[in-house]
């Protein structure tokens, strides 16, 4: 099979899609791969590195999807690459469609092979793709989060941590899945007072049995949240819901309860964000201040520390890749439950219910494609 791996083009999206380790053991599988030049560049990935390991290097992106039947990418394909994708085509990466009707529309019209990293998942439960860029997400939250807040960045100007004498900031963590414990754990570490927010009462005490004695558990109704909020020095937006849109938990009259100067970090914007006010922002230009609270919503915050995301990433992608080019795509889904769970759009049917619901589209279940 022919892979593709493009360059991102998502502003300040410096993650690349396969490692020349990856292109290594596809290449051993008689598989060839088409490295578009400076794919690498932002996580410091030479051409040289690619080529070594045994990639084709491409001129442009128009030669990369021209020649592909599989493309691997990092981010969905914006507007400028919806007239490069072929029909028939397979593209595995993230793709988020909930946030986006006209990026499900363009692929639903393309009858391309949309297999999106953050809807595979295991019986368990587990989101094996999703996992790694939450974690790295729930930590960078905080830590993002405590730069907002310095009074320079138009935040409160508190110090996390507090001081002899002062009082530690207060963070609230909305959601206690993957990327909540990251940020949970990361800001206990920094001293400050965390609370954590979720529906799920066994979740919250497996984190309090886990956790730091500086994190408190908090059940998530509308009652808490809002007095919640109303303590917090920073918010950390932390839920998801697989394939869909996340719901809205703090509406825009909620804001002025909050402090000024305090801090919102969405890191559910890819799926449409908890916040009413929420819209993505990128690395360049990350915050806007709405009734006195800064927003964070960058919507590739992993893309910042790209070689730590890129290698988390790729170690679980790879193996993927792999089974899609040794079996295709129909075969390799039919063996791999959490796979086909992928399976988002086929040729020009919406196979993921939450988005065919959002969308007014036809549901038509994975199997069926196959």
């Amino acid at each position: 099979m022919v892979i593709g791996v493009p360059k991102e083009i998502k502003p300040d999206e410096y993650r690349v899609a396969m490692t020349p380790a990856g292109v290594e053991i596809l290449v051993q599988h008689g598989h060839t791969v088409l490295v578009e030049r400076g794919a690498g560049d932002g996580t410091g990935i030479s051409d040289e590195e690619y080529a070594q390991a045994g990639a084709k290097l491409m001129d442009s992106a128009e030669a990369v999807w021209r020649e592909a039947e599989l493309i691997v990418k990092v981010k969905e394909p914006l507007p400028s690459e919806y007239p490069l994708v072929r029909p028939d085509q397979v593209i595995f990466t993230f793709f988020h469609f909930a946030a986006s009707e006209s990026l499900t529309r363009a692929m639903v019209e393309s009858g391309a092979v949309c297999i999106a990293y953050e809807t595979i998942q295991t019986a368990d439960g587990n989101h094996p793709v999703l996992l790694p860029m939450s974690e790295i997400a729930g930590r960078m939250a905080v830590q993002v989060g405590a730069w907002c807040l310095e009074r320079p960045m138009g935040g409160r100007g508190v110090l996390l941590s507090g001081a002899p004498g002062v009082l530690p900031g207060v963070v609230v963590v909305i959601g206690a899945g993957v990327v909540g414990a990251n940020a949970a754990r990361i800001a206990a570490g920094f001293g400050a007072h965390v609370i954590i927010l979720d529906i799920n009462v066994g979740r919250l005490r497996a984190l309090e049995e886990t956790l730091p004695a500086n994190v408190d558990t908090l059940y998530s109704n509308p009652a808490n949240l809002r007095e919640a909020i109303r303590m917090a020095d920073i918010v950390v937006g932390a839920v998801y819901v697989t394939g869909g849109r996340t719901p809205i938990l703090i509406r825009r009259e909620m804001l002025p309860t909050m402090k000024t100067g305090a801090v919102l970090v969405d890191v559910s914007v890819d799926q449409g964000g908890l916040a009413e006010t929420t819209r993505p922002t990128t690395h360049r230009e990350p915050t806007y201040v709405v009734d006195g609270v800064v927003h964070y919503a960058v919507s590739n915050m992993p893309g910042a520390v790209a070689r730590t995301s890129t290698y988390a990433l790729t170690n679980i992608t790879t193996p993927y890749v792999l089974r899609l080019a040794d079996k295709g795509w129909q075969e390799a889904c039919r063996q791999d439950p959490a796979l086909r769970l992928g399976l988002n759009v086929v040729q020009g049917k919406v196979t993921l219910q939450p988005i065919a619901e959002q969308f007014g589209y036809a549901y038509v279940p994975p199997e069926a494609v196959l």
